[in-house]
This record gives C-alpha cells, sequence and structure tokens, in this order.
C-alpha cells in the first residue's frame, strides 16, 4: 500500500510555475490577516471613541473645557482620535474666527463646517485605509488558485501523454496539486471578503456618527454665535 502525499510535499515537488502560484497566495494570505487584525484594532478604537466622546459631549461639560481636555490628552501622548478631532478642529477654527472682530457670523460658520469637514475627510480616510486591499485580495485570488489548477492540470495530461498506460498514479500528483492551487486560492479570498464586508458596514456605521455629529455641532455652534 503506497503512502499518501502530504500537502507540503505537493508544493515541494510541485512545478515552477504551480510552486510561484503557491508563493503569491501564501503572501496575499498573511498580508491580508495582518490587515484583518490591524484594522479590527483601528475600527474598535474608533468605535469606542464614539462612545466615549459623546458621552462627554452630551453630559453638559462647557465646550471650551472639554477643548481643554483633548489639549492636554495630547500633551501626555494619548491619542485623540475620530470624533473628538472634527469637534477640536471646528472649535478651534470657531473661536479663532470669532476673535475677529471684522468677520461676520456666516463667514466664522462657514469657516468652522470647512475645518470639520476636512478633519472628517481625514478621519474616514484613517477608517478605509487597506480596505481596497481585503477587496482586491478577495477578489483576486481565487482566479490566481485557478491559474495555478489549470497549470497543473495541463502537467497531469503532458504526463499522462508520455506514458503507454494511463493510470491514476501517473496523473494523481499534478491533479493533487491543482486541487491545492484552488483550496489556497479560497483560503485567501473567503477571510478577506468576509472581512472587507463587515468592515466596510463598520466605517459606514461610524462615518455616520460623524456625520450627525457634525450636524449637532454646527447648530450648538450657530446658536452660540447668534445668542453670545
Amino acid at each position: 500500500m503506497n503512502e499518501g502525499i502530504s500537502p507540503l510535499q505537493l508544493i515541494l515537488e510541485a512545478s515552477l510555475p504551480v510552486q510561484f502560484v503557491f508563493f503569491i497566495l501564501v503572501v496575499l494570505s498573511v498580508i491580508s490577516w495582518v490587515m484583518i487584525v490591524q484594522r479590527w484594532m483601528v475600527l474598535s478604537s474608533a468605535t469606542r471613541g464614539v462612545r466615549s466622546f459623546e458621552q462627554r459631549f452630551w453630559s453638559g461639560m462647557d465646550l471650551s473645557q472639554l477643548y481643554k481636555e483633548g489639549s492636554q490628552m495630547q500633551k501626555e501622548g494619548i491619542a485623540v482620535v475620530g470624533m473628538e478631532n472634527i469637534f477640536r478642529a471646528g472649535f478651534k477654527e470657531f473661536m479663532r474666527l470669532r476673535q475677529q472682530a471684522s468677520v461676520d457670523s456666516e463667514a466664522i460658520m462657514e469657516g468652522a463646517q470647512r475645518a470639520m469637514r476636512v478633519a472628517y475627510s481625514r478621519e474616514e480616510g484613517k477608517l478605509e485605509k487597506h480596505l481596497a486591499f481585503l477587496a482586491t485580495v478577495g477578489s483576486v485570488t481565487p482566479y490566481i488558485g485557478l491559474f495555478g489548477t489549470v497549470i497543473g492540470i495541463m502537467n497531469a495530461f503532458i504526463g499522462l501523454a508520455g506514458q503507454a498506460q494511463a493510470t491514476l498514479q501517473v496523473v494523481a500528483p499534478n491533479i493533487a496539486e491543482a486541487l491545492l492551487a484552488t483550496a489556497l486560492g479560497l483560503f485567501a479570498a473567503i477571510p478577506a471578503v468576509v472581512a472587507y464586508n463587515r468592515y466596510t458596514s463598520e466605517v459606514d456605521s461610524i462615518s455616520g456618527s460623524y456625520i450627525t455629529f457634525t450636524d449637532e455641532f454646527s447648530s450648538i455652534l450657530h446658536r452660540q454665535i447668534h445668542t453670545g
């Protein structure tokens, strides 16, 4: 009874083109897993940041005091991210323009809203970073695996043509390496697709919170400038 061939043995004994396909798929899979873990950390931190800052913002704390707290956190090396960065950008520009007597209320509001839009775009870019790579891995790796499968099957038929008698032992190794290429392609693609879909949904939710806060904060600033 012949001993079975292990997947590692299949990889080591595969043809060079198929080995190259294996190498690409393994590298892409490792990189995508690194990105998956890194994105999870970033989005989890952003979600906690939204909840924490909203709690502080709506606690009735004075806006100037809230801004000073953020400045103190930065001095202590604590990262200020997400919604708080949007608040700080808008409030800083609002106070800067308000101190200038020549600037009317409409220009002050436009300046504060513009500063918040820039901060929002920056924060949204941080959230979406590397998601395009996960989407690419999810869509491309099955085809890379299929390419390896085609080469493996071609090698099987080429080996079969050189034999006087066709046996399963002749074609089995090449068929096995072809199927392994398909499996590796799916192994790289499935986690990337699942992570991309989940993280895209989380980014949309967090971005929606940012937009809602920007509108609400703009209304607060508008009331302040007309009642202050």
